[in-house]
């Protein structure tokens, strides 16, 4: 018998196997965009200043990026001179020397403002939980014991067509949509924000989610929370994901 010859049992599991591969990968969605991933970074001892980073592969040219953000949560706006950005310019760069780069560049902004009281993460729609739509997320301020916080708050997010600075029907075909975001409190209801026109910097955006609530730690009120929210913009492959910091204290 030729020592060469593939066991036939083998094979036909691996036919099989292949087989199966092709009609799971058939089965999934198509994979297009960048979905930017995010870290808290931090608050300051006056829980004023907040800075996070998001960071990721772009889509087509699939270099690396990160921009860390120092977001005035008084006044609901970047701190001059943030957000730090960079990406690579060619594939040989990774991910992680970037974002040591745009670290070492925020430096001087993260150090100004003391930032560096840890982050709680109060509520989280993880990017793996199934069968939700990110338009609502029922929170409260950690507490002591498990399972136990304190107030009980509904945030609501909606989603409308409204302008944009970039030419989206130009570029996408498509209008571009602005959100509203709602907090709910014992029967209660107030409005924390809703877009008029677009800035460029928020690009064409497609949809909103709901991604988390953070607080400082030991500052853990709702007057000093923060919501996260994912944003869609059109991308080179597809909608790409971004986030955007709302304090909810205001």
């Amino acid at each position: 018998m030729n020592s060469m010859q593939p066991n036939a049992g083998l094979a036909a599991t691996a036919r099989l196997a292949a087989s199966a591969l092709v009609l799971w990968g058939f089965s999934q969605p198509a994979l297009a965009g960048d979905r930017a991933l995010i870290d808290y970074v931090g608050f300051s001892p006056d829980f004023r200043y907040f800075a996070f980073e998001e960071f990721g592969i772009q889509d087509g040219s699939g270099f690396a990026y990160s921009n860390l953000y120092v977001v005035d949560l008084d006044t609901d706006s970047w701190v001059v001179g943030t957000p730090v950005r960079l990406q690579a310019e060619s594939e040989e760069t990774s991910l992680e020397d970037i974002r040591a780069a745009v670290a070492d560049k925020a430096t001087s902004h993260i150090e100004s403002f003391s930032i560096d009281v840890p982050v709680e993460i109060a509520a989280l729609i993880g990017d793996g939980v199934p069968d939700t739509d990110g338009a609502s997320l029922n929170f409260g301020a950690p507490a002591y014991w498990p399972g136990a916080v304190s107030g009980d708050y509904t945030l609501t997010l909606g989603t409308f067509e409204t302008a944009a600075t970039s030419p989206c029907a130009e570029w996408f075909g498509v209008a571009p949509k602005g959100y509203e975001l709602s907090i709910a409190d014992s029967g209660t209801t107030r409005l924390i924000h809703r877009d008029g026109n677009l800035p460029r910097s928020r690009g064409c955006p497609t949809d909103y989610r709901i991604h988390s609530v953070v607080m400082p730690f030991q500052g853990t009120t709702l007057s000093n929370a923060v919501a996260i929210i994912s944003v869609y913009p059109g991308g080179f492959e597809g909608p790409d994901r971004r986030f955007l910091a709302v304090p909810l204290g205001l």
